[in-house]
């Protein structure tokens, strides 16, 4: 086990390192000039260069992303170009209401998901199973930016149950949370039918109905441990696109979290913010990924860690 920790930390840390290369290469390669955003349209060609020379940005790319490894080793990400402070700050300011957002929205997939998935199974190839699975395939298929639009008319406008967006109690929070949730759930609502069908099928289940157990409890002691486990990865991916922040949804409900931070430092090319929100949605992607990994031997201690 504690190989395998390590080996995983190892590769977690070269993937750290091609996401911050790959990042700051395409950063570097796109026409537009953080100088000039800076400076301002009415700046002259001196000032835009002063400006450029002060930022390091007339360095070459090699030497630009050789000292931001520098930085980062001792815990600098950086300067805001635009707003002058320390992109550390910025982002651990955004950090808890994406984490809010993520573990309600989370939370709601979860609910939603797994709910109709085990209903599906259970209805198997039924008219309820063919409804339930064609909500899945609309939930993951629609536009993220439309949803959350039709759910604030629908929900906060017209029928006035939730306020218009913004960051407070748990009011502001269900809409948003309950958006994703239920564009989300899909997945796993997918996911749980097909474990489910799978392990129904397994001789341990025969066995267990032919000793007399009842449904209910073949499904909760023996069906959904073993159904569920596929699910458990699935939760450390979302993880890491939660930390990304979903720039849409966060906007369209003015949900000030990294979301909205990146997209601000996207139309202003303020390229510290950009890397330093990539870089924090990598680090959560890939211990989201670490955590359910562990999680998933710990729910099935019969994966074998010398073969992964």
């Amino acid at each position: 086990m504690v190989w395998y920790i390590a080996k995983r930390i190892a590769y977690s840390l070269l993937i750290l390192l091609g996401v911050t290369f790959i990042t700051y290469l395409l950063l570097y390669m796109i026409p537009a000039d953080p100088a000039r955003q800076i400076a301002g349209r009415s700046a002259t060609a001196e000032v835009v260069a002063n400006i450029r020379h002060q930022l390091g940005l007339d360095l070459p790319f090699y030497e630009q992303y050789v000292r931001y490894l520098g930085n980062l080793l001792q815990g600098d990400l950086g300067r805001s170009y635009v707003q002058r402070s320390e992109v550390s700050t910025l982002l651990a300011a955004r950090v808890g209401p994406t984490l809010q957002l993520m573990a309600a929205g989370i939370g709601f997939e979860l609910l939603i998901g797994i709910t109709l998935g085990i209903v599906a199974a259970l209805k198997r190839n039924s008219v309820l199973d063919q409804v339930l699975m064609a909500f899945s395939f609309i939930g993951v298929s629609s536009p993220h930016f439309i949803a959350a639009m039709l759910a604030l008319y629908f929900f906060a406008v017209y029928l006035g149950w939730f306020p218009l967006g913004g960051y407070g109690g748990v009011e502001h929070l269900l809409l948003p949370a309950i958006t994703l949730g239920v564009l989300g759930s899909g997945w796993y609502s997918r996911m749980v039918r097909s474990s489910m069908i799978d392990v129904l099928h397994q001789d341990f289940i025969r066995t267990a109905r032919a000793k007399g157990l009842g449904r209910v409890r073949v499904l909760l002691r023996h069906v959904l441990p073993n159904a569920i486990v596929p699910v458990i990865p699935m939760i450390g991916i979302d993880i890491g696109i939660f930390m990304s922040g979903l720039v849409v949804v966060e906007s369209v409900f003015g949900w000030p979290g990294l979301g909205q931070l990146a997209w601000q430092a996207i139309q202003q090319v303020d390229i510290p913010i950009i890397v330093g929100v990539t870089m924090l949605s990598a680090v959560a992607i890939v211990l989201g990924n670490l955590v359910a990994d562990l999680a998933v031997l710990f729910v099935d201690p019969r994966i074998d860690v010398t073969q992964t």
